[in-house]
């Protein structure tokens, strides 16, 4: 049985940004992905980059060293992200107060410049003017985050990584120590595991009577294929309520382990996104179910995205497209960074062999340089 440096458990972009890097220094690595589709959030992504947001110095030196990644990912890689700059419009509601939402931003790494209800147009002309007291704007970077995971795990296997598609079923203890994890079929071995699977991390590492402040959400959203209209911005609401779902959800940590209760009553931040190819996401809606295996209906959930969209983009309403739903894990916001809750990285306190690199919020802009920085940190055993 063949014993790796490290297994990396989950194939989104975190997992495959870290297996990426860890090969790169010379560890030997197997990548366990359960569905050979692909089907989580990293798929269904917006594929924004904040790195305008940062809000504490810790997060501004993140964002700025993930927006750096970003530029030159394509050519290290060998493959095409889709990266590029876009004009990021944060609409703010037409009984909203322009300049009370625009001083939320005053904190930012670089603030948005507020419009008027003209201006907004201008920028984007499928907005519905109606709906606004005007928006925010910023340069807001973009990928498109399936092809950027994809472009990671394609340059892992030319560095040597091995990659097997299996569901991890639970992880593979001696006392407290992690020495791998068993899938339906197989036992692997590792001298380090590194638990990258989203929405699924929490009830993995529970199954092992290891207890972490990982939570998710069930993210919904419709997927659009490529039209013939043109969205120029990306489009989001300037005051989100995930932020504050995902604050009134974690005040009691134990309730999480409690099978099919919410939490807190959905949200949604309406807002759409059109890629290269020219297909489209709206959404999003947010639910904090306990079960990941909760019951949603589609139908139901499809209306209400497209009604919501519709008051800011009427013209995408009735665009046909697919509805989808994916886990979203997030970690407990931290008093120390008000912008963005800290992920959770690292060796899990009171175990060995065990790690976590999972919890981001806005993910994409700087998954690839704590990637990086977690590969450099650890020591080959």
């Amino acid at each position: 049985m063949k014993i790796y440096d490290w297994i990396v458990v989950g194939g989104g972009i975190a997992g495959a940004a870290l297996s990426y890097e860890l090969v790169q220094q010379g560890f030997s690595v197997l990548l366990l992905e359960q569905d050979p589709t692909g089907q989580n959030a990293t798929r269904y992504s917006y594929g924004g980059l904040a790195f305008w947001s940062g809000t504490t110095d810790t997060m501004r030196q993140l964002c700025a060293e993930g927006i750096a990644r970003h530029r030159i990912l394509s050519e290290e890689l060998a493959a095409d992200t889709q990266f590029r700059e876009l004009d990021l419009l944060l609409t703010i509601a037409a009984d909203d107060d322009p300049a009370a939402v625009a001083a939320t931003y005053a904190d930012f790494a670089i603030p948005p410049q507020l419009l008027s209800i003209s201006e907004a147009c201008e920028l984007e002309p499928l907005l519905n003017p109606d709906a606004i007291a005007g928006a925010l704007t910023v340069k807001h970077g973009h990928i498109n985050a399936e092809k950027t995971a994809q472009a990671y795990i394609q340059a892992f296997l030319r560095a040597g990584g091995d990659l097997q598609f299996a569901q991890v079923l639970k992880l593979w203890q001696q006392g407290d120590k992690v020495e791998g994890v068993k899938t339906v079929s197989e036992t692997y071995c590792s001298a380090n595991t590194a638990i990258c699977a989203g929405g699924l991390s929490r009830a993995l590492l529970k199954a092992a009577g290891i207890s972490i402040k990982l939570y998710f959400t069930h993210a919904e959203l419709i997927d659009i294929p490529p039209v013939d209209i043109q969205l120029r911005s990306l489009v989001m609401p300037a005051r989100l309520q995930r932020f504050q779902l995902e604050a009134a959800s974690t005040t009691n940590d134990r309730l999480w382990d409690e099978q099919g209760l919410e939490l807190a009553p959905p949200i949604l931040d309406a807002g759409a996104i059109q890629f290269l190819d020219g297909s489209l996401r709206l959404g999003q809606l947010s639910r904090t179910l306990t079960d990941t295996q909760a019951t949603i209906n589609p139908e139901a959930s499809e209306a209400t995205i497209r009604a919501s969209v519709e008051q800011i983009l009427p013209a995408l309403k009735n665009l046909p497209g697919t509805w989808h739903h994916c886990l979203v894990s997030f970690s407990r916001v931290s008093k120390a960074e008000r912008s963005y809750p800290l992920p959770l990285i690292g060796n899990i306190p009171g175990k060995t062999g065990i790690h976590t690199f999972s919890g981001f919020s806005n993910p994409l802009v700087i998954i690839p340089p704590l990637a990086q920085r977690f590969a450099r940190s650890v020591i080959r055993e």
